[in-house]
């Protein structure tokens, strides 16, 4: 390792803890955006001293349905709101405690049929609690049916996750721990998936990456316009996302990264690029699907129970799918010869240009690699979850950061370690009494304070001494 790496790993984290530090407020304001669901466009605005309630109509095809007539009920209080096709309609509640939301069947267009016509939701004050509704071409008693939406806001049951825990977050008893359990192990899986590739790339070039977040996004976007723009099967669709965004990887060094490292570009300077390369990735996105959330597959997949856990069978696969590839990775990096020799120039690159191996080979398959399997656990991720939208990946890289910053920045088994903590510890975090489901993604962001002010070598990382 050079002289200054030591300096460079600090400045890195002292960047992410600030990012953090930064980003926290705003994400506890906007939490609920954090949840892979359509957006939500309410009448209702809330402060610290009122409550809101949404109903969310949609039909299988995560369309919002107009023209429904909506009542809200509750607590002493009555109103009739009707929907629209640009999102949820809400209103403020006089105070918290358990609305009922219930559809008037006869406003229903012809041939649609709720599941079930009623949803319960709980207010608290300063967030908007939403009840979803989603509308089929079949009576009830014919598809599983949605749990009641949780406390304080949130998110939208995906579809075919509807019927399990998922969105639950009310009070504590072992099945709902060992359901959220579940969830955060699947999480976890996916999240290390594409944490690993933010650690190698930091390891192998010293440079973390904020455009990780778009290659995740990426991959769903990609099998999403092969099924439902090109018309191309499930598993073509999937296989040619994969292929396109192994291929940005390897396009970006080539045009990209080797230029600016052939002439010694600082890295203060090449984070700055990979900002700006996130956000024309970002919005390219967004021009290409939209503002709303969509869906890989119009269909509902069936649920499952493996262990008295109950997810769909996406979500079953998906996992599947991250622990195959956690293992190839695992036994690339230990057993073959490109693999100890990304350890190596990760280690030391001096030494091991010094010992023949050629540091832009490794690097230009370490991108490579990185952006394949990014673009692998956004498709999974938005199969299991149900929904992604154009900034999805935006929302998960603090996940990704808070990460491989626990596990130990440039250590890939770390990247792994830690995002199965962080994944676990999201999930069950709304199981502490009081503690609304929204702050969720804020506990990952509490860790990665903590751990760079207790341990900032992270699980899994080499205490440095600098100077």
């Amino acid at each position: 390792m050079t002289a200054d790496r030591p300096n460079l790993a600090t400045a890195a984290r002292r960047l992410v803890a600030t990012l953090a530090a930064a980003a926290f407020p705003a994400l506890l304001a906007a939490a609920p955006a954090m949840a892979a669901t359509a957006p939500v466009a309410t009448d209702c605005t809330t402060d610290a001293s009122t409550a809101c309630v949404a109903a969310i109509v949609m039909d299988e095809d995560n369309n919002f349905v107009p023209d429904v007539g909506v009542t809200i009920s509750g607590a002493g209080f009555e109103a009739q709101v009707t929907t629209t096709d640009e999102g949820p309609v809400s209103v403020e509640v006089p105070e918290v405690g358990t609305y009922t939301i219930t559809l008037d069947e006869a406003t229903l267009p012809e041939g649609l049929f709720p599941d079930p016509a009623e949803r319960e939701v709980t207010a608290q004050t300063g967030s908007t609690a939403r009840g979803a509704i989603t509308l089929g071409d079949e009576p009830v008693g014919s598809t599983p049916s949605a749990e009641p939406g949780a406390t304080g806001g949130t998110e939208t049951p995906a579809a075919g996750e509807q019927g399990s825990e998922e969105a639950t977050s009310g009070g504590f008893s072992w099945s709902n721990a060992w359901q959220k359990f579940g969830l955060g192990v699947r999480l976890g899986l996916l999240l290390a998936l594409a944490s690993v590739g933010i650690s190698l790339i930091y390891g192998t070039t010293g440079l973390s990456t904020f455009a990780h977040g778009e290659q995740f996004t990426l991959g769903a976007v990609l099998a999403f316009m092969g099924v439902n723009m090109w018309g191309l099967p499930f598993w073509a669709a999937a296989a040619l996302a994969l292929a396109i965004c192994t291929a940005t990887g390897f396009v970006q060094d080539v045009v990209l990264w080797k230029p600016l490292r052939q002439r010694s570009t600082p890295l203060t300077q090449l984070m700055i690029i990979t900002i700006g390369l996130s956000l024309v990735l970002q919005f390219s996105i967004q021009l290409m699907i939209g503002n709303g959330s969509e869906r890989i597959l119009s269909s509902n997949p069936t649920s499952m129970t493996i262990a008295g856990i109950t997810l769909s069978s996406w979500s079953w696969t998906s996992m599947a799918v991250a622990v195959l590839a956690i293992l190839f990775i695992g036994w690339f990096l230990t057993r073959t010869r490109i693999g100890r020799a990304t350890r190596a120039v990760s280690d030391n690159l001096a030494l091991a240009s010094a010992t023949g191996i050629n540091p832009d080979k490794i690097i230009r398959i370490v991108w490579t690699m990185s952006t394949g399997f990014a673009g692998l656990a956004g498709l999974m991720y938005g199969l299991s979850v149900g929904t992604f939208s154009w900034n999805t990946g935006m929302q998960i890289l603090l996940l990704m950061f808070a990460a491989v910053t626990l596990g130990g920045l440039g250590t890939a088994f770390g990247a792994l370690a830690g995002s199965m903590v962080i994944g676990i510890v999201v999930e069950m975090s709304p199981l502490i009494p009081g503690m609304p489901n929204d702050l969720r993604y804020a506990s990952a962001l509490a860790i990665l304070i903590l751990v760079l002010l207790l341990r900032p070598q992270g699980l899994l990382g080499r205490r440095e001494r600098i100077g």
